[in-house]
């Protein structure tokens, strides 16, 4: 055995041990002795051999791609630097060419010239962000656990125009609930799961499907009534704001500059908040067509506390901790074709694609839906990965790029749009969705629960019908007499 000179490369002694191995190897026979192959059936033997080619050919590949495709290149710079190599999305979009000056100038003279009187933002609750929340009851019809059945429905005549569909509703969600409650009754509150099923069942309005009425009650049931300690906290926000939205993750408050501008400025101007790292803005804002705010009140004055009457905004509050999460909003809303825009929610990167964000999408989605919308779409920049990513997530179909769309800040967007119709949301889309953000157990129990409610709904309705013909036909016989 020859020996190993103490001051030979390292390569070198690679060389020597390599030789000292294959010179066992006289031939491809003393191969397959070594590895035991020799008495393997010649297909196996090939199988093996073709195994042991594919691998290295696989290998080879990985390799190259990683050395000629700049890979190994992109670590070394990054490791000198300390600096990414690859540009983030947003960072693409702010190296945009501005437009030149003879494009934006007759953009403001055709605005002055044809629409002097154009509709302005403005800071005031949009009729379509009423539309969207909750029906509260008046102040004097707040029901507790401790009123009798006659108290329970005992509405006053306050806003009789909105409360008769109101009243209508608590009684019908109230006894659907006493039929078939959604768990077991907390202790010393047997009345708590009726309750709260009730009023999101009235908190849906008189315009929405009863499927969204039943299936967004018993998703508010299983929140609310999860715990003793969680009945006491929705009971009183519910006494304190029940134009929110509940959802099982997050809450949907009805956007409010007083209430929401600090705290939707400190999660989106990129320094540390909740134990999370500080970030470029330009990750939220990149995007949008303002931002980033050096200020709250710079903030406030911007288009997320400013609406046109065709928008609607909401903040996202986490239930777990009531902290603010960011903002969804809808926009372009136009009643006569049915349609409306899904707004990509301004949350801070911690939360791109969380289930917050994903939750507070669904519940203004199936809201919309439910008010008879045929379509609902999102228009999201060309080279904005993270819109794209989002709207994937929620189900919806990429439907085209449209060139030179916008114009946002100085510099022309490509849009991608997609699109949701409300035929697609029927027949899988939502329960998709629903099962991504609540389980499949959850979204199991809730179609079998509506299919039941509507073969009853259709039973009730078809007995109605009955007895108000026989009404008739009462009737036309008294005449004749």
């Amino acid at each position: 055995m020859p020996q190993i000179n103490a001051d030979a490369s390292d390569f070198e002694k690679l060389q020597l041990a390599f030789q000292q191995i294959t010179s066992k190897f006289g031939s491809m026979d003393d191969i397959l002795h070594a590895f035991g192959l020799a008495e393997l059936p010649t297909a196996q033997r090939y199988g093996i051999l073709f195994g042991f080619i594919v691998f290295t050919l696989t290998v080879s590949t990985v390799l190259a791609l990683l050395v000629f495709g700049g890979t190994f290149q992109r670590i070394a710079e990054q490791s000198e630097t300390g600096k990414v190599g690859v540009e983030s999305d947003f960072r693409v979009r702010l190296e945009r060419p501005l437009l030149l000056e003879r494009l934006l100038q007759p953009r403001q003279w055709l605005l002055q010239q044809n629409y002097p009187n154009r509709p302005q933002r403005n800071d005031k609750t949009t009729n379509l962000t009423t539309m969207l929340s909750s029906v509260p009851p008046p102040k004097d019809d707040q029901v507790s656990s401790n009123s009798s059945d006659n108290e329970k429905f005992n509405f006053s005549n306050q806003r009789a125009d909105i409360m008769v569909g109101y009243k209508q509703n608590y009684f019908m969600g109230y006894r659907k609930c006493q039929d078939q409650p959604g768990g077991s009754v907390l202790v010393g509150r047997p009345e708590a799961r009726y309750e709260a099923f009730a009023r999101a069942y009235a908190g849906c309005g008189d315009k929405t499907s009863l499927s969204y009425r039943r299936s967004y009650a018993r998703l508010y049931e299983s929140v609310t009534c999860e715990s003793l300690s969680a009945d006491d906290k929705y009971a009183t926000l519910y006494k304190n704001r029940p134009q929110d939205i509940i959802g099982k993750w997050i809450r949907l408050e009805p956007l409010d500059a007083k209430r929401h501008v600090n705290a939707v400025f400190a999660v989106t101007n990129g320094d540390p908040i909740f134990l999370k790292p500080a970030y470029d803005p330009q990750e939220v804002w990149g995007f949008q067509i303002q931002g980033p705010f050096r200020t709250p009140e710079e903030l406030e004055k911007s288009f997320v506390f400013q609406h046109y009457d065709n928008e609607a905004s909401f903040a996202i509050l986490q239930n777990l901790n009531d902290r603010l999460v960011g903002v969804v909003s809808v926009s372009k809303d136009q009643p006569q074709n049915l349609s409306i825009q899904l707004d990509q929610p301004i949350v801070g990167p911690s939360s791109f694609g969380s289930k917050e964000q994903l939750e507070a999408c669904y519940l203004v989605m199936d809201r919309l839906f439910a008010y008879g919308y045929r379509r609902i779409q999102i228009s999201i920049d060309s080279k904005d990965n993270q819109g794209a990513k989002l709207a994937d997530r929620l189900g919806f179909t990429y439907e085209g790029c449209l060139l030179k769309d916008q114009i946002v800040k100085e510099s022309s967007r490509d849009s991608n749009v997609y699109g949701m119709l409300n035929s697609d949301w029927d027949k899988g889309a939502r329960t998709a969705l629903y099962r991504k953000l609540y389980g499949a157990a959850m979204a199991k129990a809730d179609m079998a629960y509506n299919k039941k409610e509507a073969e009853l709904d259709e039973q009730q309705r078809v007995r109605a019908e009955q007895e108000r013909d026989l009404g008739n036909e009462d009737t036309s016989k008294d005449k004749k007499v």
